[in-house]
């Protein structure tokens, strides 16, 4: 069938509206794709930088850490012991190995002073996990489980003052529980109780706390 005149000239309109808007849709997907390619071109260099961008980052970080729980050793135990982290990169993951050294000597983080080394880096580990967490999505509070069970009783004080001070600093609580004389706790902690197992369960009593001010302040 023969098509009039004006139909077909309608046709052709349409198909030039159509070969127009096809046109400058592929204009469009022509200059996005040579926008990638630059984007391409600079990703490895991109990628690279952040790289070496996150691990300055984090040696910063781990530099920090040595200096503060080196403080805290040596505050706690009175030692020239140095807190030291080494650094691993591999497959974009990274990893680090803690141990101490004592006049250049590495020594063994477990076994370092009977373990009371590991109760004090576990504590101060625990502090710089905590202080790193958003707060908007995680409580500042933090409990040490028997973290000075390894330390002589007349060092424990030391350490409860390090997490005085350091829970004040980083506006977090701590509960503390240990087997260690009440009396240990009862300058730095704003409250101590005792517990004690009775044939009705446990009894719990408040002793009064005389918290003051760290030795800093």
């Amino acid at each position: 069938m023969i098509q009039s005149p004006e139909k077909l000239r309608d046709r052709v309109k349409r198909l030039s509206w159509e070969r127009t808007k096809l046109t400058d849709k592929a204009k469009r997907v022509a200059a996005r794709i040579g926008e990638l390619d630059e984007h391409l071109e600079i990703a490895a260099e991109v990628s690279e930088a952040l790289e070496h961008l996150g691990k300055e980052l984090f040696e910063e970080v781990l530099g920090l850490m040595e200096e503060k729980l080196s403080k805290a050793v040596e505050e706690v135990l009175d030692q020239p012991i140095k807190f030291k982290s080494h650094a691993a990169f591999k497959s974009g993951a990274a990893s680090v190995n803690f141990s101490v050294e004592r006049d250049g000597n590495k020594e063994d983080v477990h076994r370092g002073q009977g373990g009371s080394v590991q109760n004090i880096l576990s504590v101060g580990l625990r502090m710089f996990a905590l202080a790193n967490l958003d707060p908007d999505e995680h409580r500042r509070f933090l409990v040490l489980d028997e973290q000075d069970c390894w330390l002589r009783p007349e060092l424990v004080p030391r350490l409860v003052n390090i997490v005085h001070q350091a829970a004040r600093e980083l506006e977090f609580q701590v509960v503390m529980i240990s087997h260690h004389d009440i009396g240990l706790f009862e300058r730095y902690a704003d409250k101590v109780y005792r517990l004690s197992p009775n044939r009705d369960g446990l009894e719990i009593a408040e002793v009064n706390a005389q918290p003051e001010e760290s030795d800093e302040e």
